[in-house]
């Protein structure tokens, strides 16, 4: 064998060698998800029993992996393909294939961070919270309408909505629905301090009917430096044992939440909610009122004011009174500013 047939073999076993090398590497450290036109980061939810093309259907789906080929060869290599775990990964913009697989083999979820307020029904709040989660919406809804439930965090399938404070949390995906319930318990706990619950002992009201009261105050003040003073007038109302006549509760007790100005066939609904027919507080919150609202309660202006109506200014404020003829001239003044921008109902 000549000295030239041995150094073209070495040149080409080189030149193959060099080859694959780099096409290894570039099967290994290039970057092939989330590139080009796909700049944001991806959220891959793989649910309980999914099999490897499940995952790649779904990456397929939201063209997530540039190059499909050698996604699935260093995912077999890599022994993927037998150890998919279940949870949320968060697929980085042009992560690597070996960055990518490495992170899903090894189970190591991103956490999220699940937000809720402005929300008004127990309904909205269950499904809004539930597809945030793997368990789902029916899951959690069998459990927030179960009395056992509800009793064991002590509350019913009315008040219990009182235990989700408005926040933002970091959860995994895959926290399960009782988990997630204990958790919200335990922020409801931190909240209400001792000086909280002393506040509350003070005004002679339990903790659950004053988050009812500051659901009542947000519903009527959107205004963090009013809210006290809106909350000292009701305080003043269920003192001198009057009807609260909050309009707000009207609207909830009608579930229909497009109603601008409350008439007086409003007023006629059977309802408990209805505060113009019954004496003190609804029997649950009307909404997931703020913190801010909450403390406003806590915090209520000490006044001598009974009445309130919204300024005809629509700045969001409102005009206070504390006889009802004074009351009844500024009402005047704002349903003539109603009448006025054709605000019939």
């Amino acid at each position: 064998m000549s000295r030239k047939f041995v150094a073209a073999v070495l040149i080409i076993a080189s030149v193959l060698l060099a080859t694959l090398s780099f096409y290894a590497w570039q099967i290994v450290k290039t970057p092939n998800l989330q590139v080009g036109e796909n700049d944001k980061d991806f959220e891959l939810l793989i649910p309980r029993g999914a099999s490897f093309e499940t995952v790649m259907d779904t990456l397929e789906k939201h063209n997530v992996v540039n190059d499909k080929m050698s996604f699935r060869f260093l995912a077999r290599f890599m022994k993927y393909t037998d150890h998919v775990k279940f949870g949320r990964y968060v697929i980085k913009k042009e992560m690597s294939n070996h960055d990518a697989i490495r992170k899903l083999r090894s189970g190591a979820q991103d956490p999220m961070n699940v937000t809720f307020n402005n929300i008004r029904l127990k309904d909205d709040l269950i499904a809004r919270l539930g597809r945030k989660f793997e368990f789902g919406p029916d899951k959690l809804d069998s459990l927030l309408n179960d009395p056992v439930v509800c009793q064991r965090y002590g509350f019913d399938t009315t008040t219990i909505m009182c235990m989700f404070l408005p926040n933002t949390y970091e959860f995994f995906w895959t926290t399960s629905a009782t988990n997630f319930l204990d958790r919200m318990a335990d922020e409801y706990k931190k909240f209400w301090t001792p000086e909280r619950q002393q506040k509350a002992k003070d005004l002679g009201l339990t903790q659950t009917q004053v988050q009812t009261l500051a659901s009542i105050v947000e519903s009527e003040s959107k205004k963090n430096d009013e809210k006290p003073r809106v909350a000292g007038v009701y305080l003043n109302r269920l003192k001198k044992g009057m009807l609260l006549e909050a309009d707000p509760t009207l609207v909830f007790a009608h579930r229909d939440f497009t109603i601008r100005r409350v008439l007086n066939v409003h007023k006629q609904i059977d309802s408990p909610y209805n505060t113009y027919r019954f004496k003190g507080l609804p029997p649950g919150p009307i909404n997931l009122p703020m913190l801010s609202s909450i403390d406003a309660v806590l915090n209520a202006e000490n006044h001598d004011y009974l009445y309130f109506v919204a300024r005809a200014d629509f700045s969001g404020y409102h005009t206070f009174a504390s006889t009802y003829e004074e009351h009844m001239n500024n009402a005047r003044i704002y349903h003539a500013e109603l009448n006025k921008r054709g605000i019939m109902k």
